[in-house]
């Protein structure tokens, strides 16, 4: 399974939806963006943080750093439900 596949089904399984995934370069830095109907807060990005450590290590996944966060004002709109909940 992919890095992605195995994020969203992760992040899917918490109520969350994976808006965006970032890596850098050799995979050192991981960046998730997450969002949910009721917006996000630090409890949440703390929540989904914890748990993909848990699922990286049981993965054997290595990575430096992980950064959860929710995607802002500036959200890429890349599925046909972002241009629909965010029309007009």
């Amino acid at each position: 399974m992919q890095l992605v596949e195995l994020i969203e089904q992760a992040v899917t399984g918490l109520g969350y939806e994976l808006v965006d995934f970032e890596t850098s370069p050799r995979a050192r830095l991981l960046r998730v963006f997450i969002d949910k109907a009721e917006g996000i807060s630090v409890d949440d990005c703390a929540l989904v943080s914890n748990h993909l450590t848990r699922l990286f290590t049981v993965e054997n996944i290595d990575y430096d750093r992980l950064e959860i966060s929710s995607p802002g004002l500036d959200r890429p709109l890349k599925k046909p439900a972002d241009f629909a909940r965010f029309a007009g």
